[in-house]
């Protein structure tokens, strides 16, 4: 046994004695997917952060201890289904997820847009014209590109199913590699169904 195994027995079992105690506020986990490394945060709530990595796992992690608390430790326990969820999306195995989310990120209009994200369906698009009039604020076309962009749950709370008016894919947090990735995707298994 090495002293880097040993170290990861140790923060494996404090996460473990931290949530026992009630004393973890944010576990965090990062999973290799096709669009690169991504980290998924959760509080007891729920999902309440997925990170790419090109947006940084050290920053994004401070930002949620900022936002939620201190206590954020490496547990991934917590995060198995979301991981498995998304390992199925990515499979073509699973059209939608099932995992609780937590919004503890998002308020007003950015929180109403990214709820009704959810509502575009697999293998479907909406201009961000469309998201505005959907959410009841058909003006709002600019703040609805904000509210995707600081979506904090990007792929399960789909914001890469939001395009240009032109059919463009328009910019992502993930990179617009990663969007169009995500968009012919969903499009190949809308077509193999």
């Amino acid at each position: 046994m090495t002293i880097r195994d040993d170290v990861g027995e140790l923060r494996a079992r404090l996460a473990v004695r931290a949530e026992a105690a009630g004393l973890l506020e944010v576990a965090y986990r990062t999973i290799d997917t096709p669009v690169g490394r991504v980290l998924l945060a959760a509080t007891d709530r729920g999902l309440v952060r997925v990170a790419f990595e090109r947006q940084g796992f050290d920053a994004t992690l401070d930002r949620l201890a900022d936002a939620l608390g201190p206590r954020v430790l490496e547990a991934p326990g917590r995060l198995d289904a979301a991981a498995r969820e998304i390992d199925e999306f990515f499979a073509g195995r699973r059209t939608g997820f099932d995992v609780p989310l937590d919004f503890a990120l998002s308020t007003g209009f950015r929180l109403d847009v990214q709820r009704s994200l959810t509502t575009i369906g697999y293998g479907r698009t909406r201009s961000y014209r469309e998201v505005a009039q959907a959410v009841g604020n058909p003006g709002a076309v600019r703040a609805v590109g904000t509210a995707c962009a600081t979506n904090p749950l990007p792929l399960v709370v789909p914001c890469h199913r939001v395009t240009r008016a032109d059919g463009s894919p328009g910019r992502y947090a993930g990179g617009e590699e990663a969007k169009v990735m995500l968009l012919a995707l969903e499009a190949t298994g809308v077509a193999n169904r």
